[in-house]
């Protein structure tokens, strides 16, 4: 495991992978559980992975009915005026808010970024102050929101660790967000007062086109923070996020999640137990109208294991209730396997 604060962990510390970024973090998403980890609570500058809590929000907004999928957005004076990474949309341009998505997952476009916000809150300082209540929401100690897009400002800040936590967070409660997040290319239609113009974009997550069981998730680059990811990735059910911040150029970003998710994938593994051994189908019941009741399993069992355990060596045993009381409704609890 990473442990310390090098610059450069020593390999024998660190399953085999040396890491020149200054934070890194991973993590099994499901169970939360850390399995690498170097300066992964220090606050500094995640650039346009600020983004992912801005998409987080956006989903919430679509889950509770407040927002869909083809509602019109109005790009406003203050988005079209964010610059940096951008679609180039125009003051008064309207979009439905896919568009947007696609424009902030793929292409990471501050305007669009801006332009939600406004719509969801009224203005970006309000959907700031939202974007800090679900941080707080989810542990992610390190973390101030100033903005909504990722631009430098001072006090604009996360840590390796928050960034795992909402990144987590997006995919199990949003998982469509991977369908976006994907996406190498696509395009959108300027309609603007002179007419209509296609617009290419592009991912800039390499890893899409590079890493096997890639989900997502986000890229971000500044002067400030370097060269920063947020990495998904699932295979065989294990589901993994490994964080990258201020790694010193952007193939050193995408070698070391890379690096960090394969050891993850080599630790990790799920199991699943649906209960095929389990034959005990009634149990004896006192004061009923019948002597026993049928009993099945609640739900099929499963668990991660992350420190390479051999699951052939588990073992299975029923605890069972001798006898239950009447009444007795479905659902109550006789024992456990």
């Amino acid at each position: 495991l990473f442990t310390g604060n090098l610059s450069v962990a020593r390999a024998e510390e660190t399953g085999g992978i040396t890491v020149s970024s200054e934070a890194v973090f991973l993590m099994e998403t499901e169970s939360g559980t850390v399995l690498a980890e170097k300066n992964a609570d220090t606050q500094r500058p995640i650039a346009s992975v600020t983004k992912v809590m801005t998409l987080l929000l956006i989903f919430d907004a679509i889950d509770t009915g407040k927002l869909s999928l083809t509602d019109k957005i109005t790009v406003s004076e203050h988005a079209a005026s964010m610059g940096g990474s951008q679609v180039f949309c125009e003051a008064g341009e309207v979009q439905n808010a896919e568009t947007m998505i696609k424009c902030i997952s793929i292409s990471s476009a501050n305007e669009a970024c801006v332009a939600m916000a406004e719509h969801l809150a009224g203005s970006e300082p309000a959907f700031v102050e939202l974007m800090n209540q679900k941080a707080a929401e989810l542990g992610m100690k390190n973390t101030t929101f100033l903005n909504c897009c990722g631009l430098d400002v001072a006090g604009h800040v996360s840590s390796a660790r928050d960034v795992a936590l909402m990144s987590a967070q997006l995919m199990k409660k949003h998982p469509e967000i991977s369908r976006y997040a994907t996406t190498w290319m696509d395009t959108i239609v300027h309609t603007t007062r002179r007419g209509e113009s296609e617009f290419g974009l592009a991912n800039t997550n390499k890893l899409i086109k590079q890493y096997n069981g890639i989900t997502g998730l986000k890229t971000g680059s500044t002067d400030e923070a370097k060269y920063c990811l947020s990495a998904t990735a699932e295979r065989n059910g294990v589901k993994l996020v490994a964080v990258v911040l201020a790694a010193p150029d952007t193939k050193t970003r995408f070698r070391e999640a890379a690096s960090l998710l394969d050891y993850g994938f080599s630790k990790c593994t799920v199991y699943k137990d649906k209960g095929e051994d389990f034959s005990l189908t009634e149990l004896a019941i006192k004061g009923g109208q019948k002597d026993t009741v049928g009993v099945k399993l609640a739900k099929e069992f499963s668990y991660v294991f992350t420190k390479g355990e051999n699951i052939a060596e588990i073992t299975k045993e029923a605890v069972m209730n001798e006898s239950c009381k009447a009444p007795v409704k479905a659902g109550d609890k006789v024992g456990e396997y």
